[in-house]
């Protein structure tokens, strides 16, 4: 199966976080992990801030990346119709429905609970 990961994925991996085994294992899982360009700048500036000396780049080695050549404003608004996101977690799910307009071979990773049940409503694959 395809997935499109969240940043709070990795940050969970990089920071040894307790469900980081879990995160690893279903990444592991994963045919194909997609993500925004938005994912490698939260990164990167949690791990600064952080001041973790981990390097980034094994943790976006299997990415592809998701660039729209639009604006998202349908993605936005069906996003929205389901839930309230807060920005980032907004264009990471819209970025999603972006890559997969019909999303039910895709699965949407995430450590967040509303951007899950967002995603979720928006017929994203259940991750297992």
């Amino acid at each position: 199966m395809h997935a499109y990961v969240d940043t709070s994925c990795l940050v969970a991996i990089a920071l040894g976080e307790a469900d980081a085994d879990l995160w690893r294992a279903r990444l592991a899982a994963c045919d194909g992990l997609w993500s925004a360009d938005l994912l490698n700048a939260e990164l990167r500036a949690t791990l600064h801030r952080e001041g973790d000396d981990l390097e980034p780049e094994p943790l976006l080695q299997r990415i592809g990346w998701v660039r729209p050549n639009r604006r998202l404003d349908t993605e936005l608004a069906k996003v929205l119709a389901q839930g309230y996101l807060r920005g980032a977690d907004l264009h990471h799910v819209a970025t999603a429905l972006f890559l997969a307009p019909n999303p039910v071979n895709v699965q949407f990773l995430t450590c967040d609970g509303q951007q899950r049940k967002v995603a979720a409503s928006l017929g994203f694959a259940p991750v297992g």
